[in-house]
């Protein structure tokens, strides 16, 4: 159901009660209470500006890396595929990127510029916005390895330009000195003696296909992979390819992978994410953590897991 919503700017229109199963890889998940696509920044801050303090908001990008529970999101998911998809270099090797822009797609133009090291993203399932929310990487590359300084917006729609050093960097983790602001786009200083060239693009791709199901219903690596182990090995040393819970089903091809076969629910990923951590702590001693963020309202009742 959509509605409008009327601000000084004029009216935007938000969905209300939005399957978000239509909005995840999963292709799972229950209803927000509000959802908007702002197709402009002018849209998201004014968007911003109509909620009150009070309002939940939850960002989505593409939903590669996304649990949302059944019972759904309260308050308000701001998705920002609609916001213009933006790749721009200047000053010689530098590069803004714009938060809705798909990681895959920023790979492709640096490698039309000549310029990188950036072939990694295109091993990125998602965009910008949520690469950088996560310092997410693929092929021995992250995020924040190039990131000049970030752009963000907070709860008012104020923008404002941060440095790199304003922000604690991890292994699949950003911290920052502020809460409360999400980032709309980054300025990435690549270089031309790192250039990435289009068949390195695609050997990469290449050996992603080999390793990882692709074109089934997932969310792309689970866990994160503790210090010095791979969960995926951790994952089938454990005995665990195949288990099953519902219609989630861990992944033969690569143990750090759970595919939703057709019919299951999120309760049915979440438990299946559960279990594993519990086998593989059982068998190993480590607590496997997770890489997906899981959002929204508690899951109905598990159903019983089969070996």
């Amino acid at each position: 159901m959509s509605a409008a919503m009327a601000t000084s700017g004029g009216k935007l229109d938000v969905l209300r009660n939005e399957p978000m199963a239509k909005h995840t890889s999963w292709r799972v998940g229950g209803p927000a209470e509000m959802f908007f696509r702002p197709a402009s920044i002018d849209e998201l801050k004014a968007f911003l500006e109509s909620l009150p303090a009070e309002t939940p908001i939850t960002w989505l990008g593409l939903g590669s890396n996304l649990l949302v529970r059944d019972g759904g999101i309260k308050g308000a998911v701001i998705a920002t595929g609609g916001l213009p998809k933006e790749a721009e270099r200047f000053d010689g090797d530098r590069v803004r990127a714009s938060a809705a822009l798909p990681c895959a797609t920023l790979a492709k133009r640096c490698a039309a510029w000549g310029i990188g090291p950036a072939a990694f993203f295109a091993g990125i399932p998602g965009s910008i916005g949520g690469a950088l929310a996560m310092n997410a990487g693929a092929f021995g590359g992250e995020t924040w390895d190039a990131v000049a300084s970030v752009e963000t917006i907070d709860r008012t729609g104020t923008l404002r330009s941060r440095e790199r050093a304003e922000f604690s960097i991890g292994y699949r983790s950003v911290t920052a000195s502020t809460r409360h602001e999400w980032f709309i786009a980054a300025i990435f200083a690549f270089s031309s003696v790192q250039a990435t060239d289009s068949a390195e693009i695609r050997a990469l791709l290449r050996e992603r296909s080999d390793k990882q199901p692709l074109g089934v219903p997932s969310a792309g690596s689970v866990f994160r992979n503790p210090g010095g182990a791979h969960a995926g090995a951790l994952i089938e040393q454990a005995g665990l390819k195949g288990m099953q819970c519902g219609g989630a089903v861990v992944a033969d091809k690569h143990a750090n992978f759970i595919i939703n076969t057709g019919n299951a629910t999120a309760a049915d990923i979440e438990r299946l994410i559960g279990d594993v951590q519990k086998r593989v702590h059982a068998a190993t001693g480590i607590w496997l953590e997770t890489e997906v963020r899981i959002v929204g309202e508690a899951a109905a009742e598990p159903t019983e897991v089969v070996p």
